[in-house]
């Protein structure tokens, strides 16, 4: 029944432009995964993902492809093929997935309503004044509103499981995730080694393996 739900999910997503149609196909082959792998708690985090950069992109008209797909789920969905593997580890791969998803959410939100709300923008290498929108450029209203995006996924991993640190390891993992995503944009990106969907997908491992060195601590 959850898979048929996911499927619903999916094509809802295509219907309202959210999603283009192979964009739309892999976000229910990332969801079923993840569903499999890692239950209802992790495919809750990617459904308040995709809910908060929907409302983050609203009025931008474009839709998301399965390459912005993979790149934003493909690290969570890859932990849920692993918990698929190692189930007795299923609430490790859980927090990594919400460490993962949390990066997510804070770089869309940085850089979606960054650019509105902030007041001043510098490049996160030189830390001197810069354009708006540029790769690597950041400002403090974007990074607190990223701060909180990651902040929501942290709570609503809580609530489905248990408070303790683990509110703190995934909200740290946003940040790190959303800090490494800047400092790629400057460097790489913007010399045109890799592209945004590169920059993406590491900025979701970055913030898995915070959870994970956390968590081991």
């Amino acid at each position: 029944m959850t898979y048929i739900l996911l499927f619903i999910a999916a094509a809802l997503s295509y219907f309202l432009r959210k999603l283009t149609l192979t964009g739309a196909i892999t976000g229910w082959v990332v969801a079923a995964v993840i569903y499999t792998g890692a239950g209802y708690t992790s495919i809750s985090l990617l459904a308040a993902f995709f809910m908060l950069a929907s409302l983050a992109t609203k009025g931008k008209g474009s839709k998301r492809t399965s390459g912005q797909v993979l790149a934003n789920g493909g690290v969570s969905a890859i932990l849920g093929l692993c918990a698929c593997i190692w189930p007795q580890n299923q609430t490790l791969f859980q927090l990594m997935i919400a460490g993962s998803l949390a990066s997510a959410t804070a770089d869309t939100l940085s850089s979606e309503l960054g650019t509105v709300y902030g007041k001043r923008f510098f490049n996160i290498i030189t830390f001197k004044n810069d354009e708006r929108g540029l790769d690597g450029v950041i400002s403090l209203e974007g990074t607190v509103i990223g701060l909180a995006g990651a902040a929501i996924i942290a709570i609503t991993y809580c609530l489905l499981k248990s408070w303790g640190m683990q509110l703190f390891y995934i909200i740290a993992a946003g940040f790190m995730g959303n800090i490494i995503d800047s400092v790629l944009g400057a460097t790489l990106e913007r010399k045109g080694f890799i592209g945004n969907n590169v920059v993406n997908f590491l900025n979701t491992t970055v913030g898995a393996v915070v959870c994970l060195l956390l968590f081991s601590l």
